[in-house]
């Protein structure tokens, strides 16, 4: 069966190019070219394209918002980016969008066609450089946080208060002032008071200054 798809890019030239190379190959078939994002969900909705390949920047609604409306509103559909952009806020945005893959402008004709015919099976396709980046990102570690309490308990502690003094300047008990700093700690992966301290300063969670007592 032939893969049906719907182009949508505000640059004539690049989507009659885009629409021409994927016409010319056995299997796909051109059912739609929209030029804005509007004219994309009109077309998806009438058409009922296997594959929506979209771009990410266009006028009125912009690729983002484009995936978001097909994937609610046309689950059958399957998208995929193709553009000219590969910040980590533009991927995110259109892989929690819902975007089956992403792929830039300079893909190669054999990784376009590809990308579209796994995109059409529901597979996830992603340029090698978002692959990595991504990849990148969830390998990250996720950076410590402290709520506002919390800072405050231990900016306390930095300042070499015991937890009932600690209590009394912040207006709480001394139990939850231990409830807080057993948090704390856990967040910190220390044991104690002093390496709290000392790992919230590396972290530049507070500020470099006093002694805290063990």
């Amino acid at each position: 069966m032939n893969v049906r798809i719907v182009v949508a890019d505000d640059h004539p030239a690049m989507r009659a190019g885009v629409a021409a190379l994927l016409a010319s190959e056995p299997g796909l078939e051109i059912v739609g070219e929209a030029g804005d994002g509007h004219e994309a969900i009109e077309l998806v909705a009438r058409l009922r394209p296997d594959v929506a390949v979209l771009d990410l920047r266009m006028p009125v609604l912009d690729g983002v918002a484009v995936t978001t409306r097909v994937v609610d509103e046309h689950p059958a559909t399957k998208v995929l980016i193709l553009t000219t952009y590969d910040t980590d806020r533009d991927i995110e945005r259109a892989i929690d969008a819902g975007a089956l893959g992403y792929l830039l402008k300079d893909a190669g004709r054999d990784q376009l066609t590809s990308a579209v015919r796994a995109a059409a099976r529901g597979e996830t396709v992603l340029a090698p450089s978002v692959a990595t980046r991504l990849v990148a990102r969830m390998r990250a570690p996720t950076p410590v946080t402290l709520s506002p309490r919390e800072t405050d308990v231990l900016q306390a502690v930095a300042d070499g208060l015991s937890n009932p003094t600690i209590g009394v300047r912040l207006h709480i008990t001394e139990a939850t002032v231990k409830t807080h700093l057993l948090r704390i700690f856990a967040k910190l992966d220390v044991s104690d008071r002093t390496a709290a301290v000392v790992a919230a300063m590396e972290r530049e969670l507070l500020p470099r200054r006093g002694n805290p007592k063990s």
